[in-house]
């Protein structure tokens, strides 16, 4: 007796072959057959209709890492078909955390408001595990929060000694599970590092075959550049190369940055350089308020911007440099979170209407929004083109991440869509209603492509013996509803979603199910 057998489905199994129809029977979370089954019986049977099953999505760029903890049903994942994700993304990770630099190390803040009670990885894997989430997770160690424990927020070149007990931390959090290191190198502390501490940290986790994941350092007028030095680091280090969220975001390079960009990840494939990147299907980013003012004034920490944000003579140097950067760029920057009622009425609108409001600078406007939110206020950010989402999105070695985290579908605030419908977005949108490439292509880049770069076992594909995270859904209807204006909501389409051959969702409908596991990597 089988636990489950889903029978008349167009299954897609994920390598990019051809679909076929059949039947899939699964018992012990695991798959155990597939073809035409006229004689099996199951605890649980589904007909899918002709409709496709595919295996579940794979989200290898999101921050889930710090939302699991108390959002585990993750309807945000779920509703859209991803089944397992990869957190601590961008350079940050929910640990290392040093006691030493407790009080400026970003997960604090995150957890403050609820607890944390953990310092290694490991220690917070186990944690997350006894939360039961209802998806797969993994995570990267951030080299954010590595440079954080090892050295604070000072913007000082690291010394040898500040670099080696950056590696000790990697090498502990590698031994603990994660599946590489990721840097966030537009954010303080990351951001204050040269290509040699990074290389050096990234050459850590070259033994236990980890993957570097790069926020580069730009992604506007110098993504050339920046792209340069992520190649160049992962040469140095000798591990593969993720670039996170490829994108272009300054206008005046649409529709040509990206040509030399690819055409530089071409080149280093072709000399043997293992180079990939990922991407979300949309044309805005989402970060935080504080990314817009000018990278020296985190030196300390949170609290030492705070002060000088406050302080008149700093402030009016500040606000100089983010305006004459901020040039023609303000308007395209909208608040999506914050905390207080008081400014609640922000939410959704550009910092260009908010400080025309106020009769304010817009730089000045931005500044106050941050003090009062004690830095907590989230950004979305319209700066890409669909030209080059298109061009980056059709290259081989491009795959499907949303950059989002688990969130209720009852969360407040105006979260980027992102979170919520990336993966019905890429299929709908770019692949049937653009013709962008075909279904099979599309699946790839969604499953058996990241579980490859993440080197995850018996994942992204369906077969025999491969855990059985799988989505049935209708090509016809599948839609990424979530917009801008009203984010937080299911997409159409997506039938069922099976996390380790347990129902997790029915229609826009969760089931209540947390059959998630908490993956580490070479302990699969």
């Amino acid at each position: 007796m089988h636990d489950l057998l889903i029978k008349n489905a167009r299954i897609i199994d994920g390598t990019g072959a051809p679909w076929y129809r059949g039947d899939l029977a699964v018992k012990g979370g695991k798959i155990v057959e597939l073809g035409t089954f006229s004689a099996l019986s199951a605890l649980q049977v589904v007909d899918a209709d002709d409709k496709y099953l595919t295996p579940g999505f794979i989200d290898i760029h999101t921050h889930s890492d710090d939302s699991l903890i108390y959002e585990p049903l993750a309807e945000s994942r779920i509703f859209q078909g991803v089944t397992t994700e990869i957190g601590g993304n961008c350079g940050t990770s929910p640990a290392p955390i040093n006691p030493d630099f407790v009080h400026l190390t970003k997960v604090v803040k995150e957890y403050s408001s609820r607890s944390y009670s953990w310092q290694t990885l490991g220690e917070y894997l186990n944690i997350l595990m006894r939360k039961a989430p209802s998806v797969n997770i993994g995570v990267l160690v951030g080299h954010g929060t590595l440079r954080t424990a090892a050295m604070g927020f000072s913007a000082d070149p690291a010394t040898h000694g500040q670099i080696e007990t950056m590696k000790n931390y990697a090498v502990n959090a590698m031994e603990d599970g994660a599946f590489g290191l990721s840097s966030g190198l537009i954010y303080p502390p990351g951001s204050f590092a040269n290509i040699d501490e990074l290389s050096r940290v990234a050459s850590a986790i070259a033994p236990y075959g980890g993957i570097y994941a790069t926020h580069m350092r730009e992604e506007g007028a110098h993504v050339v550049a920046s792209v340069e030095e992520a190649i160049e680091t992962a040469r140095l280090a000798r591990v593969p190369l993720q670039i996170s969220h490829h994108k272009v975001t300054h206008r005046a390079n649409w529709g040509i940055s990206c040509k030399t960009t690819i055409a530089m990840i071409r080149q280093a494939r072709r000399m043997g350089l293992d180079v990939t990147c990922d991407q979300y299907p949309y044309t805005a980013s989402a970060t935080s308020l504080t990314s817009n003012v000018p990278e020296w004034a985190f030196e300390g920490g949170l609290d030492m911007l705070i002060t000088r944000l406050i302080d008149p003579e700093t402030r009016a140097i500040l606000r100089d440099q983010s305006n004459a950067s901020h040039a023609g760029r303000w308007d395209c920057i909208h608040i999506s979170h914050l905390g207080s009622e008081k400014n609640s009425w922000m939410i959704g609108k550009p910092v260009t209407e908010i400080a025309q409001k106020l009769n304010m600078d817009v730089a000045e406007a931005v500044f106050d929004i941050i003090i009062e939110e004690n830095g907590n206020v989230g950004e979305i950010n319209f700066g890409m083109c669909e030209e080059d989402i298109e061009y980056i999105m059709s290259q081989p070695f491009t795959m499907i991440g949303s950059d989002g985290r688990s969130m209720p579908v009852a969360s407040e605030g105006r979260p980027h869509p992102r979170n919520y419908g990336t993966f019905p977005r890429a299929i709908a949108r770019y692949c049937r209603d653009r013709g962008l490439f075909p279904l099979e292509t599309a699946i790839a880049k969604m499953t058996s492509m990241p579980a490859a770069r993440l080197t995850l076992k018996n994942r992204g594909i369906l077969r025999p013996g491969a855990w059985a995270d799988m989505v049935i859904f209708d090509f016809d209807r599948i839609q990424d509803n979530p917009t801008y204006e009203m984010p937080q909501c299911a997409c159409d389409g997506i039938n069922q979603v099976f996390v380790n051959g347990v129902l997790t969702a029915e229609n826009g409908r969760h089931t209540g199910a947390t059959a998630g596991q908490v993956l580490r990597k070479n302990r699969q």
